[in-house]
């Protein structure tokens, strides 16, 4: 007998982590970006949180996003968490988001990040977020960090 019912992330980090890729995905979008593909999966390959549509006057951007959230510490921001290893794979995502989808193939294609750099809060009335699996403890999230062209991908 089929399940009807949709898969569900089950980790508070998964769930923590789908909030802040549709708060990216708003902030995007009030900004005029179209949204084409969520968390767009390849197997074995990897995962593209957000692909977009950056719409010009005579020419259309294909925007694919990685939404990053870190927790303030020594060890860097948000961004900075985007290694070379991980640009690898988004890049690889992207090719095979290509290759399914030759409606794109003449489109300029653009590599961007958003981070969002949080911080601990025990003040209920500053939080924006709670940690699923901390009900008193709770994030305060900045305004995201847009950066657009990122990285690039060679040989495309």
């Amino acid at each position: 007998m089929a399940n009807d019912k949709p898969l569900m992330l089950t980790s508070p980090k998964q769930r923590q982590g789908s909030r802040f890729e549709q708060r990216a995905c708003e902030f995007l979008q009030e900004r005029g970006l179209i949204l084409v593909a969520q968390n767009w999966q390849q197997p074995k390959v990897g995962e593209l949180d957000l692909v977009m549509l950056e719409k010009g006057q005579a020419w259309s951007t294909l925007v694919f996003v990685e939404v990053r959230q870190r927790q303030h510490s020594y060890f860097g921001d948000a961004a900075i968490s985007v290694t070379a290893g991980k640009q690898r794979k988004i890049i690889k995502a992207a090719r095979h988001f290509l290759q399914q989808n030759p409606q794109y193939h003449e489109y300029e294609c653009r590599f961007d990040v958003i981070a969002y750099n949080t911080m601990n809060k025990k003040n209920k009335n500053e939080a924006n977020i709670t940690l699923d699996n901390q009900p008193n403890q709770r994030l305060k999230i900045n305004q995201p960090e847009w950066l657009q062209g990122a990285f690039i991908a060679s040989a495309w």
